[in-house]
């Protein structure tokens, strides 16, 4: 809004010399924030799709090492998220939380919910990236790549755990430092000392553990601040690498019941949560149900093809009845002159 009365105050030469082929308002901004973006798209093959009221990039963990690698040696910054049902739900009770999604340059479908939610709405079978996994993923395959990580968020002591697991587990890992924030209900952007001190160290991927929706507006708020190539959201990756709580067996997260093994776990903390499932489902047969009237009503309002117009009689196109018959004959070795003379009698007069 400001932008706008910004350029109706401008006027005249001066307004046309300072906007001539470059964006103003909302478009530059736009711009600025879908460069990397865009440039991505073009390097990974991303489907992105609406469940609920939210784009999803349904992509696989190598699909997220490259774009990765594509930041990092263009030297852009960038933060993912990882969207379950219920922060799609929070989407659209916190106004911060979707306007942080929104900017994301990635979103990935973490939850079984979001793949059920693909397949109603007509999306074939899709993937689901969990942050947990991705974290393993990107700690492993990083090593030859020679990220630096730098571990934010957790509870007294947790990021600390949380390194020297994952160092036993991945040799030669590169991490550059940990910080604990102090707990707050309210997010805002971060300390410039605690920026300065998470930039001295030089890092390529800050792993963020605040839980929804505090992760996503703290990357919204701070991205452009640190310099690394992207910050991950992964809320209870934390707990679970550094043993705090126990994660859901292997059989459990391939059938997508880990939902279930955190309530059994956490019942006090995640019965609130899995309210929002029956609402999220609600929401996904509703669009399932407008996309399918939709299509009905385009089928029926759709023009019928109209039938071909007969060609118009001229003196090049005279009717049918008109036109020269073809006349076959069939030479024989017992035809006399006279056959043929006959045979070419008849010709002229038709």
């Amino acid at each position: 809004m400001f932008a706008r009365l910004v350029v109706r105050r401008a006027s005249g030469p001066r307004r046309r010399q300072a906007t001539r082929g470059r964006p103003f308002g909302r478009a530059a901004v736009q711009r600025k924030r879908g460069k990397g973006i865009a440039m991505f798209r073009s390097v990974v093959d991303c489907d992105r799709l609406k469940v609920a009221g939210v784009e999803f990039d349904f992509l696989l963990k190598a699909d997220v090492i490259r774009a990765v690698d594509y930041w990092r040696d263009r030297g852009q910054r960038q933060y993912v998220v990882l969207t379950n049902p219920h922060s799609v739900m929070l989407c659209g009770r916190h106004w911060g939380m979707r306007r942080a999604t929104t900017r994301a340059a990635i979103r990935l479908p973490d939850g079984v919910g979001i793949v059920v939610a693909a397949k109603l709405l007509g999306y074939g079978r899709r993937h689901r990236v969990t942050g947990p996994a991705l974290m393993l993923e990107l700690c492993d395959k990083g090593r030859e790549q020679g990220y630096r990580h730098f571990f934010y968020g957790g509870g007294d002591g947790i990021a600390e755990r949380l390194v020297e697991r994952l160092s036993g587990e991945f040799p030669g890992l590169q991490v550059a430092g940990t910080y604990c924030p102090p707990f707050t209900d309210r997010v805002a952007a971060e300390d410039p000392a605690v920026i300065d001190r998470i930039n001295a160290t030089r890092p390529d991927i800050v792993w963020v553990g605040l839980g929804a929706p505090k992760q996503e507006v703290w990357m919204a708020a701070n991205r452009g601040r640190l310099n690394a190539a992207a910050m991950i959201g992964v809320g209870a990756a934390f707990d679970f690498h550094s043993g705090n709580v126990p994660w859901a067996p292997t059989w459990m997260r391939k059938c997508g019941m880990e939902w279930a093994y955190r309530l059994l776990a956490e019942p006090k903390r995640m019965w609130r949560r899995n309210l929002d499932s029956p609402m999220f489902l609600s929401r996904v047969l509703g669009q399932a149900a407008a996309k399918r009237v939709a299509r009905l009503a385009w089928w029926r309002n759709a023009p019928t093809p109209r039938p071909t117009p007969a060609p118009a009689v001229t003196a090049a196109n005279p009717p049918r009845d008109r036109q020269r018959r073809r006349v076959e004959v069939t030479v024989s070795p017992h035809l006399t002159a006279g056959d043929v003379l006959d045979a070419e009698t008849q010709l002229v007069e038709r």
